[in-house]
């Protein structure tokens, strides 16, 4: 069963984080937080009822939210850089894109968030395993290490990304 997940948010409305539907219905049965929209198409059915499936819920209580470190890997890459070229700007498929080692590891880069832009497979192939200056191409942001990531990373990974994006879209920050 493909059931979307589920947008949470702080009592003050903060998007927090993206939870699977078990565990946001397990917070409304606690009476830890309530529903603010809900998947129409997508309800629980049992014998006796249909539960709707939650698609945004606001905690009761206001918490602090503890962030750890961001994994470094390639999706959290792309998400950083918005699934954007870093130089030309362009926004291919994720098919066509790749990652950078902005200073090749031929001469010494290190994969980790400094050294790591998202690229399209084109300004991969003419940068090669030279720097961004020797290839003719400018880097519009450098490299870093991110604090957060964008929560829309996971309205581009989920099927029914339309649906989601149409109830999720008021309480996401632009």
């Amino acid at each position: 069963m493909n059931i979307s997940p589920t947008l949470l948010l702080n009592a003050s409305y903060e998007p927090l984080t993206i939870i699977p539907w078990r565990k946001a219905l397990r917070l409304i049965l606690l009476g830890k937080a309530e529903t603010l929209e809900s998947y129409p198409a997508q309800p629980l059915r049992s014998d006796a009822s249909a539960v709707p499936v939650p698609a945004v819920l606001r905690l009761r209580r206001r918490v602090v939210w503890q962030r750890s470190a961001i994994r470094f890997s390639r999706q959290n890459v792309y998400l950083r850089d918005r699934f954007t070229c870093q130089y030309c700007q362009e926004r291919p498929t994720k098919a066509e894109l790749t990652f950078d080692h902005v200073l090749p590891r031929a001469r010494g880069g290190r994969t980790c968030w400094e050294n790591i832009v998202t690229c399209c497979f084109t300004c991969n192939q003419r940068k090669g395993d030279r720097t961004p200056a020797e290839a003719g191409l400018h880097l519009q942001r450098p490299p870093f290490a991110p604090r957060w990531l964008p929560i829309e990373g996971a309205i581009e990974r989920n099927p029914q990304s339309e649906e989601v994006d149409q109830l999720w879209q008021p309480y996401l920050w632009t």
